[in-house]
């Protein structure tokens, strides 16, 4: 169907679905820690290295990604993402040392991510919504990964059980091609009428003169800030959760039920979140989200461990999970337009991935080192309210009018 002709709820649906099974796939890796621990004798170090690069290089690639997406159409770019997804996780299921799993489940798989995950499916999507709009549609497809979280890591702990880590991320690969189908969905262009109502830059003076804008605008250097801190915690918790609560006494199906909690959860707070960014203004919610995980997490800390706190702790953080994604990207389109927003988006990112680098590989460093993840912990708290207060002073006033506004 021609670009034209389509309705926003195809591209809004189809985007989605991809971030469902790309980030719930993705969410479901930390279940693999112990398993390939004890096959392979990868330590804890090592293969939060490996999850670390994949944080990384998704980080990195973001910006040249989006731009991509922005020049040639995201369904392509989706496309050639789900393929490299389902070559990586065949790959990764061969995998018999420690550099194995990192050029594997690291390297390629960071790579094939870029193209499958928020950045490229939001600009998709944030073109054919309406403005005022787009918060509540940012949120959707922000819940998709949540979704995906909710219902996978389930399914890849009775797959790890029953057949093996191996077999596991065999089954993945399979799902992963999927996503090339439902590339068709957000490729092409909205029509004229739509992208009047999303708004665009007024003139399109070119991607340079977009990123000059937004490196002297200074709260687009705050958003990047904030969402270092986003993915420090998101890798930290996803990666390191389930060990840190097999080393506590419970049993491994309660981490893979705190995941699965937590994808629940950010399902809610991913549409509450998205709603709001159409309602209140955005930096103020950025920065109660990140006050309210240093509370949550510092909660958690504070009682004994069990079942039920973990239980507890889980819905909570997941509601201020992946809430940051309609908000941040929701502001970046807010303030600089929608024209070059998967670039724009790519970049801040790129800074989350960063985050998610350290937060994943520190982790498993700073527990080979001190046998604990308490300072782990306390950074994340710290950083919680760095967040916080980066998010109160951005500029939020739109820098774009709607095309076809009077000057």
């Amino acid at each position: 169907m021609p670009a034209s002709a389509r309705s926003p709820w195809i591209p809004l649906l189809c985007g989605a679905v991809i971030v469902t099974i790309a980030m719930g796939l993705r969410q479901s890796f930390g279940l693999l820690l112990r398993p390939v621990e004890v096959d392979i004798g990868v330590g804890r170090e090592a293969f939060g290295l490996a999850i670390a690069l994949q944080n990384l290089l998704l980080g990195l690639g973001q910006p040249f990604v989006g731009a991509l997406a922005d020049r040639f159409g995201a369904g392509r770019i989706a496309a050639a993402g789900a393929a490299l997804y389902a070559v990586s996780l065949v790959l990764a299921s061969q995998a018999a040392s420690a550099l194995g799993l990192q050029m594997t489940l690291g390297t390629l798989l960071g790579f094939a991510l870029t193209g499958v995950t928020f950045v490229v499916v939001l600009g998709a999507v944030g073109r054919f919504v309406p403005a005022e709009k787009r918060g509540l549609a940012f949120g959707i497809v922000t819940a998709g990964g949540s979704v995906g979280q909710f219902l996978l890591v389930p399914i890849m702990q009775i797959a790890i059980a029953e057949i093996g880590w191996r077999g596991a991320l065999l089954a993945g690969a399979a799902l992963s091609a999927t996503i090339a189908l439902l590339a068709i969905g957000i490729a092409g262009r909205p029509n004229a009428i739509t992208a009047a109502k999303a708004g665009s830059p007024v003139p399109d003076a070119g991607l340079g003169a977009a990123l000059r804008e937004a490196g002297g605008h200074g709260g687009y250097w705050l958003l990047n800030v904030g969402f270092f801190v986003c993915g420090f915690h998101v890798a930290f918790i996803q990666t390191h959760l389930p060990a840190f609560l097999v080393d506590h006494g419970l049993d491994p199906s309660i981490g893979a039920r705190a995941l699965a909690l937590v994808g629940l959860f950010n399902i809610f707070g991913s549409y509450v979140f998205g709603l709001s960014a159409d309602r209140l203004r955005k930096k103020n919610v950025l920065a109660a989200i990140y006050f309210g995980r240093a509370v949550v997490i510092a909660a958690f800390l504070a009682v004994p461990f069990t079942p039920m706190s973990v239980t507890v702790f889980a819905c909570a953080m997941g509601f201020l999970w992946l809430g940051t994604v309609p908000l941040t990207s929701g502001l970046v389109g807010q303030i600089f337009g929608v024209r070059y927003l998967s670039t724009l988006f790519g970049i801040v990112f790129m800074s989350h991935q960063i985050g998610a680098f350290f937060g994943a590989w520190a982790g498993g460093l700073l527990f080979e080192k001190t046998g604990s993840y308490d300072a782990v912990w306390m950074v994340s708290i710290a950083l919680a309210v760095v967040a916080g207060l980066a998010n109160l002073p951005i500029r939020d006033a739109s820098l774009r009018r709607p095309a076809g506004a009077a000057a």
